[in-house]
């Protein structure tokens, strides 16, 4: 095994990016923030899309501090939320890809379900029905727009692009396409025939660990970055970075990888394609290692912060700290929705959403921002104490600890009544899961860690601090 090795991760969110340089050894698993910037959506005239090219320019001057803080970084890595694309003919790209929740998507779904049934396409691509799956969005993409492109790169395949000018497809985004075949783990060509798309349009796929390629002089230039850094391909999809990192060294652990989205599942060893899973609507995407990660998607801290961006909109600054106070003051005895309801999917005023949903049902509706808040903790934990409930049974995999990761394991209400919904202990952390499984698989390629995916957890495990929640009986 190596010495140590200094490494840096391009971590992208749905509502903010950061590039992250990270410290790897036997017995060494540091990471330090050296750039963050904000994402989100940007309206032009055909709709919600994202500013690439706005986030390439900041993860390149965050790579510059990286370069002068570490002096010599050997690799860096690029993951990202899923689903999302960008069309290429040549080196160019045409136009900025288009956000998830765009409307457009669901003029895919009919397109797709007329030509192949969902159960069909469950049983090719094992994936749960999302309207913004890249396969419904491909399916309302401008034919003309596809007859011109020659390649279309998921965002972190993009950045890769930018970087190193190579056109490939790391496998556990690839996965979350629903254009990757479940069992073969390969590009599901009879599937696109039918869908009418070119084959040609998708790269070569890589694994995690795999070299994508050295920095072009143009970046070298603008990064200041040595010219024996390499790009190395991740857990490319956020949270099978993020799935990496959260310390599951007993069997029977669930995660819940929580930030906008909360992806609520267990890790198996193969897919699980029950009707019981299809009807559940549990998905499975692919994992490092050739793990699967058997998830569901409950729609996570997006509530809140969707919450607080609306309740800003009159010049108030809300406090999240003393938001979530006021909450835990409040009580439990608040009403509960259904945080997987697509309602709550786009942006927009979530606690007047909120509210008609409860109204519509004959519930209590929330009056203040606390009672709010707190009948939005109270949804999210139990719908994933529910998720994970299924993913057991679904899986037949007993689970007796869920791990929290990410900014969600900050908010030790979320924590404890996800305990309490479930009646299972609760390991909170680490909250950088994401940037530390980013790191630590390319470490790896490295030779600077054990060549386990458990040898790398027990790492994580080692040197991050980590919050217990048992369940109350009470509750």
């Amino acid at each position: 095994m190596n010495e140590s090795v200094t490494v840096a991760a391009i971590d992208l969110g749905a509502t903010s990016g950061r590039v992250m340089a990270g410290r790897v050894g036997p017995d060494e698993l540091r990471v330090r923030q050296m750039a963050r910037f904000p994402n989100g959506p940007v309206a032009l005239p055909d709709g919600l899309h994202w500013d690439v090219q706005a986030l390439f320019r900041a993860a390149q001057a965050g790579l510059r501090d990286a370069a002068s803080w570490a002096g010599d970084i050997s690799s860096i890595g690029i993951d990202s939320w899923a689903v999302d694309y960008a069309l290429l003919r040549g080196s160019r790209v045409l136009g900025e890809p288009f956000h998830y929740r765009d409307e457009r998507s669901g003029r895919g779904v009919d397109t797709v379900h007329a030509k192949v049934p969902f159960t069909d396409l469950y049983a090719r691509n094992g994936l749960q029905f999302l309207p913004f799956n890249s396969v419904y969005q491909l399916a309302a993409e401008d034919p003309a727009m596809l007859a011109v492109a020659d390649k279309v790169l998921l965002v972190p395949d993009l950045v890769a692009f930018y970087l190193t000018g190579a056109t490939v497809s790391e496998r556990t985004n690839a996965s979350t396409t629903g254009l990757l075949n479940v069992t073969t783990g390969q590009w599901d060509t009879d599937l696109l025939h039918t869908l009418g798309l070119n084959p040609a349009l998708l790269p070569a796929l890589v694994e995690p660990g795999d070299r994508i390629g050295p920095l072009l002089p143009a970046v070298l230039e603008a990064t200041g970055l040595s010219g024996n850094a390499q790009v190395t391909a991740v857990g490319s999809h956020d949270t099978a970075s993020a799935v990496v990192a959260t310390p599951m060294r007993e069997q029977g652990g669930a995660y819940i990888s929580c930030g906008t989205w909360g992806l609520v599942g267990v890790e198996t060893e193969t897919p699980v394609l029950s009707d019981a899973a299809r009807a559940a609507n549990f998905t499975n995407e692919g994992g490092v290692d050739g793990r699967t990660r058997f998830l569901h998607n409950v729609m996570g801290l997006w509530l809140l912060s969707e919450s607080i961006r609306t309740w800003e909109r009159d010049g108030t600054t809300i406090e999240l700290e003393r938001l979530l106070a006021e909450a835990v003051a409040v009580g439990p005895d608040m009403p509960v929705f259904d945080a997987t309801d697509e309602a709550f999917l786009a942006p927009g005023d979530m606690p007047a959403r909120i509210a008609q949903w409860l109204s519509e049902r004959g519930l209590r509706v929330p009056h203040t921002r606390a009672e709010t808040t707190r009948s939005i903790i109270e949804s999210l934990a139990k719908a994933f104490a529910d998720a994970v409930r299924m993913a057991s049974d679904l899986s037949g995999q007993a689970v007796d600890t869920i791990h929290i990761t990410g900014g969600g394991s900050l908010n030790a209400l979320l924590c404890q009544r996800t305990a309490d919904y479930a009646g299972l202990r609760v390991v909170a952390g680490p909250v950088e899961a994401t940037a530390l499984g980013n790191v630590v698989v390319q470490a790896r390629a490295e030779g600077a860690t054990g060549a386990t995916l458990e040898s790398m957890r027990d790492l994580v495990a080692r040197t991050t601090e980590l919050h217990t929640y048992e369940p109350r009986s009470n509750s």
